[in-house]
């Protein structure tokens, strides 16, 4: 891919630039205010020699279904199995965004919009998400944003998405992100509207970290100036779920959940879901409160929890992590939906390849149409009634 050289960049850009390096959680500086004017141009890294994996279509739960092509409902969106795309988005990339989830740093805002949220460890058991879009013409000004680690691009790049995020953890990250074929845009580069600091939660007294915000509603122009791939790879054009036929409903096979509860940390992210009976969905609550959209106003909600238990451990003295987002060998987890919950397995084969789940008889799982969460937590963090 041809990758967009960005234009000089002013001081305060550069003095950023150079606190994004900054590894504490709770201090990292991510990026300038820029003109809020109409983006013209961004900052697209990727790496034309990344090797791509040429079975990315058999990580795809969508491999094991009798498939579900675009043409068989031409706007559907991939990642819900809904027809909501608009015209301009069929066939086209979905947009992934890198999002603060300090208590300091809620409410956030755009992330009711998102389709998927994945909800993953930090430093100090906090937790970042990253909320994906089918539609890059529908993404809307999200905040706040945040910086990469190696494991978000890696989840981003088996979408084939834009991953948009704000600084980069400097060691594997960056490693991570020049060894893989992806497209990045990135706040601490970008200019030209994108990027900016959102001067009311300054005003009301939030911390520097936490006002970044993403103008997304100005993404699809800039993308459609730019010199970059919009289209989908051919191996992506297939649900990134096994949905459940159009007009059915999947009840997972197992025990009764009304309310679960995951812990990532008892302080920084202690997550509950409850099911509500009106709507068919789970709720979300981050420690304890309504987890909502600050723009919207509408409290998180999804057709599908996801807890996939997996090995992870400090990798270094900033208490960075590793964490295996791989699974296989019998990693499990659990589906909920519908009040109900069961035990699953998991694995992403590959980089390239989407997350791929089956029942505890190793019969590819079906999922509900709609949203969906997805958390990597250490194992036995999860309870239900």
């Amino acid at each position: 891919m041809k990758k967009i050289v960005c234009m000089i960049l002013s001081l305060m850009l550069i003095l950023v630039l150079s606190a994004c390096g900054s590894e504490s959680p709770e201090t990292e500086s991510t990026v300038s205010d820029v003109s809020s004017g109409s983006p013209s141009k961004i900052i697209v890294n990727s790496n034309p020699n990344a090797s791509s994996d040429a079975s990315a279509a058999s990580g795809s739960s969508a491999s094991s279904q009798e498939p579900v092509s675009i043409e068989d409902m031409t706007n559907m969106n991939l990642l819900t199995g809904l027809p909501t795309l608009s015209e301009k988005a069929i066939g086209k990339r979905p947009v992934a965004i890198m999002v603060n989830n300090l208590p300091d740093a809620l409410p956030q805002y755009g992330i009711s919009d998102a389709d998927i949220i994945f909800e993953l460890p930090v430093e100090a058991d906090i937790t970042r998400l990253m909320a994906v879009y089918g539609d890059y013409t529908k993404i809307p000004d999200v905040c706040s944003i945040r910086s990469c680690r190696y494991y978000y691009p890696i989840l981003a790049v088996g979408f084939d998405a834009f991953y948009v995020h704000a600084g980069i953890d400097p060691t594997i990250a960056k490693q991570t992100v020049d060894r893989l074929d992806i497209n990045t845009i990135d706040g601490a580069y970008a200019e030209y509207g994108l990027f900016a600091r959102d001067q009311s939660r300054i005003n009301s007294g939030y911390a520097l970290e936490h006002t970044a915000v993403f103008y997304g509603t100005g993404l699809a122009d800039a993308l459609e100036k730019d010199d970059v791939r919009l289209d989908l790879k051919e191996e992506k054009r297939q649900p990134a779920f096994l949905f459940a036929q159009s007009g059915s409903e999947i009840v997972p096979a197992g025990e009764e959940a009304k309310n679960i509860n995951i812990v990532f940390s008892s302080y920084y992210s202690n997550v509950d879901f409850a099911y509500n009976e009106e709507t068919g969905t789970y709720d979300k609550y981050m420690n304890g409160n309504p987890h909502m959209d600050g723009v919207t106003g509408k409290q998180l909600t999804f057709e599908n929890v996801i807890m996939l238990e997996t090995a992870i451990s400090v990798r270094d003295d900033k208490g960075r992590k590793n964490i295996d987002i791989y699974g296989g060998n019998g990693a499990s987890g659990y589906y909920a939906s519908k009040g109900k919950i069961q035990k699953i397995h998991w694995e992403k084969p590959g980089d390239y390849d989407y997350l791929s789940f089956t029942d505890e008889n190793g019969n590819p799982l079906e999922i509900n149409r709609g949203k969906t969460y997805i958390a990597f937590d250490y194992p036995d963090r999860v309870t239900y009634n």
